[in-house]
């Protein structure tokens, strides 16, 4: 009983720093937003980059609240799997034996699917089966990509959404303006405007690949 509650809380405190790192990436992807939003204020002649990094920035806002919401969901099921087994071995001290569990089973059978707990949870698994709350060592599997297929068409209805409650509706949304005529050499754009672009670019690489770390 105890290897298996000192597994739960390793996962547990796995999941919790997941969590947080989500968390601060929820409010960076918001202060981008923002800043886009008031770069194209700032710069008329930016705004159409600026809306589209808005965009940009709202459509990773998705992915990571979704991720949040799926490792919430896999905190609430742990709790449970913990629940269930101090459950089971208090109810072996009253009865004298274990009673198998497919409920356990089926949530430790979910859990292990997850890549950042897959390695403890096959050693939660092998000590449930050894106690016999459980009949089967789990399925060795990986989390179904079904789950992620639907994600960019989501994403594309959650978008503005984002955008609204995050720019509180006051949206960069500057008109097209009748432009004088236009010079056979286009102006640049300063170079503190393309350093802030390149610094997005490279902020939204790293929270990608953050993300992706999260997944597989």
């Amino acid at each position: 009983m105890r290897k298996c509650n000192a597994l739960i809380r390793t996962n547990t405190r796995q999941l919790d720093r997941d969590l947080a790192r989500l968390k601060a990436s929820d409010s960076q992807t918001r202060q981008h937003i923002v800043n886009a939003s008031k770069r194209a204020q700032r710069n008329p002649s930016q705004t159409k980059q600026a809306n589209n990094d808005t965009k940009v920035f709202a459509r990773e806002l998705v992915r990571i609240r979704k991720q949040t919401a799926r490792l919430n969901t896999s905190r609430a099921q742990l709790q449970s799997v913990g629940m269930q087994v101090n459950e089971a071995f208090s109810a072996r001290k009253i009865q004298g034996s274990l009673q198998k569990s497919t409920g356990i089973m089926k949530d430790v059978n979910t859990l292990v699917r997850l890549p950042q707990l897959s390695a403890t949870m096959h050693q939660l698994s092998s000590e449930l089966v050894r106690a016999g709350i459980i009949e089967e060592m789990v399925d060795d599997a990986t989390m179904d990509p079904s789950v992620f297929e639907d994600e960019e068409e989501e994403a594309e209805s959650e978008i503005e959404k984002i955008l609204q409650e995050v720019l509180q509706g006051k949206l960069a949304q500057a008109q097209p303006v009748t432009a004088p005529p236009v010079s056979k050499i286009s102006e640049p754009e300063s170079p503190q405007a393309e350093e802030e672009f390149e610094d997005q670019e490279a902020t939204l690489a790293q929270m990608r690949g953050r993300l992706e770390a999260l997944k597989s």
